[in-house]
């Protein structure tokens, strides 16, 4: 019974491990301590179950009674009897929970909040996944399948979780897995009595089996291959995904259409806005028919986190769009308040979880319940699909504003929800704190704080419009920009917000489109150049206002109101509650996005908010460069074995030294007769045969000869001539003299001398090559088998001696194994 309770407690760690991918999903660790509970009392409950020896439908019962209880006390409904026994009300209250976690899945996106309804949906999951791991493991032994309702745990993320989940929950949920299985096997094998190595020999208690051991690298192997491999990329299969989106802090491509699918909160839309201006090409991507006159910009996201490195786009959360939306109506004096309707057609060239719509849409129609409403950030978005190809209507309020109206909108109380969710915290930048102070200085509304910034942002105090930024040296993109006064909409956008912030006000940045120039009737066509950012801000009483600080005339479509009016326009526009539209051609604009004029920069910019956009270089340099190392890559093996060859045939004969003896022999001439003796450098010359016959021998691989490194020389010379040079002379010659050069090198006591081996190598060489077929005669140019298979070779070399090193200290280590000290103790 203890290996049971003990591989009980195990299964139920097993599957808190599972659950470990579910930290995607949520914000906070809250269903990790609840499940934690609800798994610990399901273990509890089924050790107490085979203490008293019941059968096994009885330890399921007491694993559901546990988790019942567990589940009462961790979501009350407020009639339980001693705070964990259920009444009737209880498991009401749990069928509106989940009722609620139905809604909560359709109308949050990950990441989500702790709701009582999801919490209780994860928990009751992971309990009843922990009662059937248990009872598979322990009252069936059947711990592989177990693996199936862990595996259950892990596909909720992934298939709710768009971006994918990380590799290291996965990790976790394998060890876990593996763990079981490591567990359920030690059982049996105590059951069964002693332990053995698999060569007769028995293993100590201190000693791990080496089948153990081989196991746990076989499982270690596995799940390093399972996270690994599908990060190889595959030829053929798009990246299209991994390159056009980005966390809203990372680096997005730039380069391509808006978005790409994904998870809205995963839309860098800073850096798609950034790249889509600085497009060459003109795309249509819109297409909208309202019947305001003079509507205002067409958003479709916003980003309302301030971070050191500017605002970032956060997760929303919503209703289902074809559902009733909240009622914008607002009964307040200096707010006028029209209904309009607008139909959208979106072509396939816009592809992002996001719906462009105009502010304060009250109705919909022809979308489904899976696009979801954010009141608060006034999006449209889905978890699940894309706007490309999409059709669709919905009525909206407009609203506008005088200037007394918003100067009477109070300071936001401490207590406000934007307050409490720091929409008006900045980071600590000394520069941009003293600028506010001095522009608000005096002001006494909201408003006039507002308007005091916004009017900053104006040509008298030397801002204009440039797709061409200047770099600074500060060390902070904001303050670069505040000092070199240069940029585009979604830098004015950011640093207007910014500096709203600093003042005390919650702002943010909205993106969408403006209007454009591109108008026939009702119907506006909007193209990739009509993209656009700007900074709304909010007022207590009046909701979010727009605030457009870019300069009109870089802006096709602008849109000023009386509130906010063109600080660069030469008349003041008129105070009434109607904006007109002061928008220019972008062609006769001077600074406009669409211009086509020398000082139009097509990728540099500050973003304030993802990535500072850079010169787009051109791409030819990098793919030279990626050929050029995939030559050298390739040309590795041929290098080597050209560097060989010349190594070892580039000797010069073994010199021969000659010495005059003194003793002279009288000749029969009556002549005396000089002794010449004749020293040769035998090691030079050893070295030479050694170096001449290695040559051979790859040559003999590289052609595709047989090689037997048992035979003799003189055996491998025979063998050639008889099998491989038929009967060419040359050939002949050549192949046994350096036989017979490799044989005096080996077993002589004076080698060969004088006898050069260099061209007897280019012979042999020349006529293996006639003889070999056009395949064997490339590989053996490029891809020389010999150096190959000397590389294989230094590779199993160097794995046996990382083997045996690690061998050696594990067996160093296993000196001081608890177990090992523990069993000598007892055996003392």
């Amino acid at each position: 019974m203890t290996g049971h309770r003990n591989l009980g407690l195990v299964a139920a760690g097993a599957t808190l491990l599972a659950a470990a991918p579910l930290s995607a999903i949520f914000e906070r660790w809250t269903w990790l301590i609840e499940s934690a509970v609800a798994v610990g009392v399901v273990a509890a409950a089924a050790a107490l179950a085979r203490a008293l020896r019941a059968p096994l439908w009885g330890q399921v019962l007491g694993m559901l009674a546990g988790l019942t209880l567990a589940l009462t006390w961790l979501f009350p409904a407020g009639s339980e009897l001693l705070a964990v026994l259920p009444t009737p009300a209880t498991f009401a209250h749990f069928g509106e929970l989940l009722r609620g976690s139905a809604e909560d899945m359709r109308s949050y996106g990950v990441e989500v909040p702790d709701t009582p309804a999801l919490l209780f949906i994860t928990v009751l999951g992971v309990g009843a996944v922990a009662v059937v791991v248990d009872l598979l493991t322990v009252g069936l032994r059947r711990p592989a399948l177990a693996g199936l309702p862990m595996l259950a745990i892990y596909s909720v993320p992934v298939a709710v979780y768009v971006d994918g989940v990380s590799p290291v929950p996965f990790v976790i949920g394998a060890a876990g897995y593996l763990w079981l299985l490591g567990a359920d096997n030690v059982d049996r094998v105590r059951r069964f009595g002693r332990r053995f190595t698999g060569d007769g020999r028995d293993v100590d208690v201190w000693e791990s089996s080496p089948l153990a051991a081989a196991g746990r690298r076989l499982a270690v192997l596995g799940v390093a291959v399972a996270v690994l491999l599908p990060l190889v990329p595959v030829p053929g299969m798009n990246g299209g995904l991994l390159d056009s989106l980005s966390s809203s802090n990372g680096s997005g491509s730039g380069n391509g259409r808006p978005g790409h699918g994904g998870a809205p909160g995963k839309v860098n839309l800073f850096a798609q806005l950034s790249g889509q201006l600085n497009q060459s090409e003109v795309a249509d991507l819109v297409k909208v028919t309202t019947n305001e006159p003079d509507p205002f910009y067409l958003r479709f996201g916003v980003a309302d986190e301030l971070k050191s490195s500017g605002f970032e786009v956060t997760n929303p959360s919503g209703r289902p769009v074809n559902r009733e939306l909240p009622d914008p109506i607002r009964e307040v004096n200096g707010v006028e308040q029209r209904q309009y309707e607008a139909s959208v057609e979106i072509t396939r060239d816009l592809d992002m979880p996001l719906l462009p719509v105009y502010s304060e849409p009250v109705r919909t129609k022809d979308l489904n319940s899976t696009w979801l409403y954010d009141d608060d950030r006034q999006i449209v978005f889905s978890n699940r699909e894309n706007s490309r190809g999409k059709r669709y209507s919905f009525e909206y309020v407009r609203s506008t504003y005088t200037p007394a109206a918003l100067r009477s909108a109070r300071k936001l109380p401490a207590d406000h929800p934007l307050v409490r969710r720091q929409q008006t915290k900045t980071p600590p930048v000394p520069e941009v704190t003293e600028l506010v102070t001095r522009l608000i200085r005096g002001k006494q509304t909201e408003y006039d704080k507002v308007r005091a910034i916004y009017d900053y942002f104006s040509s008298d105090n030397g801002f204009s419009y440039q797709l061409r930024t200047e770099g600074g040296t500060s060390g902070e993109d904001i303050v670069d920009f505040l000092t070199n006064k240069v940029g585009y909409c979604q830098q004015y956008a950011a640093a207007m917000g910014w500096l709203v912030r600093a003042a005390g006000i919650p702002a943010r940045v909205a993106f969408g489109f403006t209007s454009g120039s591109n108008r026939s009737g009702n119907t506006y066509t909007l193209t990739n150049r009509n993209l656009h950012a700007w900074t709304e801000v909010y007022f207590d009483g009046f909701g979010w206002v727009p605030f457009d600080a870019t300069p009109a005339y870089g802006v096709a479509g602008s849109t000023r109101s009386t509130w906010a009016p063109d600080t660069d326009a030469p008349d003041p526009l008129p105070d009434s509650p109607g904006a007109p539209n002061t928008g220019t051609d972008p062609e006769e604009s001077p600074g406009a996005v669409g211009s086509e004029r020398e000082d139009r920069d097509p990728d540099a910019g500050l973003s304030l908010g993802a990535e500072t956009s850079t010169e787009q270089a051109p791409v030819w340099p990098w793919w030279a460069a990626g050929s050029l190392v995939l030559l050298l890559l390739l040309a590795m093996p041929a290098l080597r074995r050209l560097a060989l060859r010349r190594r070892r045939g580039g000797r010069a004969p073994t010199p021969v030294r000659a010495a005059v003896s003194d003793a002279g022999v009288e000749a029969t001439s009556g002549d005396r007769m000089v002794m010449v003796v004749v020293d040769a450098d035998a090691d030079r010359a050893r070295a030479d045969a050694h170096a001449a016959w290695d040559e051979l021998l790859d040559t003999l691989i590289d052609y595709r000869v047989p090689v037997d490194r048992t035979e003799t020389p003189r055996a491998t010379a025979d063998r050639l001539v008889r099998d491989a040079l038929d009967a060419d002379a040359d050939a002949v010659t050549a192949i046994r003299l350096l036989g017979r050069a490799e044989e005096r090198a080996r077993y002589a006591r004076d080698p060969l001398t004088g006898d050069p081996l260099a061209p007897a190598l280019r012979v042999v060489r020349s006529r293996l090559a006639t003889d070999a077929d056009r395949r064997t005669r490339l590989l053996a140019a490029v891809l020389p088998p010999s150096v190959l298979l000397r590389w294989r070779l230094a590779v199993a070399d160097a794995s046996g001696r990382m083997v045996a090193v690690t061998g050696q200290a594990r067996r160093r280590l296993l000196r001081w194994n608890p177990r090992r000290l523990l069993a000598d103790r007892a055996a003392r």
